[in-house]
């Protein structure tokens, strides 16, 4: 018998892998790449960038995929982009892009470091776990060549368990009822998800959406009038959580506890390495 993995191992590894995935996300070289292939919209270029591995898709794909940004945001860009830029165009552009960002957050001597090479190691171990089925955006990158480079393959695997894991975030969101902005609303009354200024900026809602939404969390009794997560609102988001932790429990069960561990201590460490390099901008994370 395998032992079982301590409380939260898995989801403390996702909390260190998922922004190193992200980095490329508020690059300049992801603008850059996608720029010299036609894509020069910020927007545009995030669906596409993210989307790219499934394919010349519709916007309803997207939306459904993405499940927090607004059908209409989504509408202007998709499937248009696709006639600017093949995905195949935009999967390479995104590859250098990736490339470039990290080379210039973590150095070239992290780059080739044993740590980083190993890294890539385990958290391909673990991805071996991930399930193809009802997880569309996880199988999608699963079927994308693993790069040979230890540091995009780090990436890549960082985009696998990144993927399985919102797949299965999705499901449980569902379950509890809550529609896209609702999750925004109460996952930012958390603290730990993006700020209102940058949902709003990004996702394609309005200010009047955000309040609608915290109206009907209020009459849930979810939120109160400050805002706040009630106790029943935190024990739901501290529900919905724990649950998407046992739809990804197969991955790190799969690496075992000293695996994950590890993995978690290095991708930690590439972590602390980029957020001093400047690699997220300012009051993304908060409240306010």
């Amino acid at each position: 018998m395998t032992p079982p993995l301590p409380e939260r191992a898995g989801r403390r590894c996702h909390n260190v892998l998922n922004p190193l995935h992200s980095t490329h996300y508020f690059s300049s070289e992801l603008r850059r790449e996608l720029a010299a292939v036609g894509i020069e919209d910020e927007r545009a270029g995030y669906l596409a960038a993210r989307a790219a591995a499934m394919g010349a898709v519709a916007a309803g794909a997207v939306t459904a995929t993405f499940f927090n940004f607004r059908h209409e945001l989504v509408a202007e860009h998709v499937p248009a982009v696709w006639r600017t830029a093949s995905p195949e165009a935009v999967l390479a552009a995104r590859v250098r892009a990736v490339d470039a960002t990290l080379r210039r957050l973590l150095g070239e001597d992290v780059i080739v470091s044993k740590d980083v090479a190993e890294a890539a190691e385990l958290a391909l171990r673990a991805a071996e776990a991930c399930g193809r089925t009802a997880r569309p955006l996880y199988a999608a990158h699963a079927d994308l060549p693993v790069p040979e480079a230890p540091h995009l393959a780090l990436w890549h695997a960082a985009t696998l368990l990144r993927e399985h894991r919102g797949d299965g975030h999705l499901a449980v969101l569902l379950d509890a009822e809550l529609d896209p902005v609702e999750a925004l609303v109460s996952h930012t009354a958390t603290g730990k998800g993006m700020a209102p200024r940058w949902v709003l900026g990004t996702r394609g809602w309005s200010r009047q959406d955000w309040e609608a939404a915290s109206g009907r969390l209020r009459e849930r009794g979810l939120l109160d009038t400050e805002g706040e997560l009630t106790p029943a609102g935190a024990a739901l988001r501290q529900d919905i959580e724990a649950r998407t932790d046992r739809l990804d429990r197969a991955p790190y069960e799969h690496l075992g506890t000293a695996g994950v561990e590890r993995l978690t201590e290095i991708a930690k460490g590439l972590l602390m390495t980029a957020f001093a390099a400047g690699a997220f901008p300012e009051g993304m994370i908060g409240k306010e």
